[in-house]
């Protein structure tokens, strides 16, 4: 009773937490702006979010085929079918809880494919551990690539009012000393209390979360198929990215934005993702923020959040509906014929 109850509470949180994004936004909207969003939508060339979803399940097929390489180091070699039923029903799951969809995937690939779930949940590790790698790689190369244009931005709608409201001086320099000095004190604390501070519950998940990651990064040089693992990886995000820069074309307002628009609109909105659950609510107000340092208005850049945001998850509810559905049926007829 009590485990239900905290599930439903952390399904209530995470709702809210987006609800309050959209309120925050929207309430700030004046009467025509509202009028200029929902135009977007009528005018939006949808043909477009459906190729983007096409394109989206394309990336959880090639999610399947990586997972499939560390399975079979396990020494099993599950259906490609069942594998991308597996991943669609995990994504479906982790709509509801976060996390979820981790065990979720692994259960199903347990029922199917006889796969032990603690064997197949250290693949899992692997995988995330690799995609986070990918992550970073990405996060720091829009930094650099991109650099004027964030600056510009971080000038402007937030070092600029914090200015104002603080009365803050131009002199960057001593804020840099300051940060540095900050840093140094910190690293001061540390050093001296290192010892009880190692002993901090928050401090053990930190070093457990990098030690696994180190261990599932490791683990990839002793597949049988390092090369085609690595070009899987790089594929999926390629894909992830396809799927927002098809998306610009459904609306005129963005169908001249290029490349790096898409890249730093696929970095920001996975954040946005991470930080609360889905991103719900969220995800539409940060491709609005991205989008002003292209010089594209927050109504439209908000408009083209949830087309993208809507056409995501349409294709996961879809597909992991219909993996419900299927899996079943065709293992049933699988087992009929043997």
């Amino acid at each position: 009773m009590k485990k239900n109850f905290l599930s439903v509470l952390k399904i209530i949180f995470f709702l809210a937490i987006g609800i309050f994004f959209i309120w925050i936004f929207l309430r700030k909207l004046t009467p025509i702006q509202k009028t200029e969003i929902w135009q977007s939508f009528v005018h939006a060339d949808y043909t477009w979010v459906i190729v983007s979803i096409f394109v989206g399940i394309l990336s959880h097929v090639v999610r399947a085929l990586r997972w499939n390489i560390l399975i079979e180091t396990l020494g099993y070699k599950p259906k490609i079918a069942n594998t991308f039923f597996a991943v669609m029903i995990g994504y479906l799951a982790n709509m509801a809880l976060p996390r979820l969809g981790e065990v979720t995937r692994c259960g199903v690939l347990n029922k199917y494919e006889k796969v032990p779930i603690n064997k197949s949940f250290g693949t899992v590790i692997v995988e995330r551990s690799v995609d986070m790698v990918v992550f970073l790689i990405l996060f720091f190369l829009n930094l650099i690539i991109f650099f004027d244009k964030l600056n510009v931005y971080v000038q402007e709608k937030i070092y600029a009012p914090l200015g104002e409201k603080f009365n803050l001086s131009d002199k960057a320099g001593s804020y840099l000393i300051g940060f540095v000095i900050i840093v140094v004190i910190f690293g001061g604390i540390y050093f001296l209390l290192r010892s009880r501070i190692q002993k901090l519950i928050i401090y053990q998940k930190v070093k457990e979360i990098l030690a696994g990651l180190w261990k599932g990064l490791w683990s990839v040089s002793k597949i049988k198929k390092p090369w085609t693992f690595i070009f899987q990886s790089v594929l999926i995000w390629f894909l992830y990215y396809l799927m927002v820069y098809l998306c610009f074309f459904s609306l005129t307002e963005t169908n001249h934005l290029g490349i790096g628009a898409a890249l730093s609109l696929l970095i920001f909105g996975s954040i946005g993702i991470m930080v609360v659950q889905g991103g719900i609510g969220i995800y539409p107000v940060i491709v609005a923020e991205t989008l002003v340092i292209y010089q594209v208005i927050s109504t439209v850049g908000y408009a083209l959040g949830w087309l993208i945001w809507s056409a995501q998850t349409l294709m996961i509810v879809i597909a992991g509906i219909l993996s419900l559905i299927l899996l079943p049926i065709l293992n049933k007829t699988k087992n009929a014929k043997a």
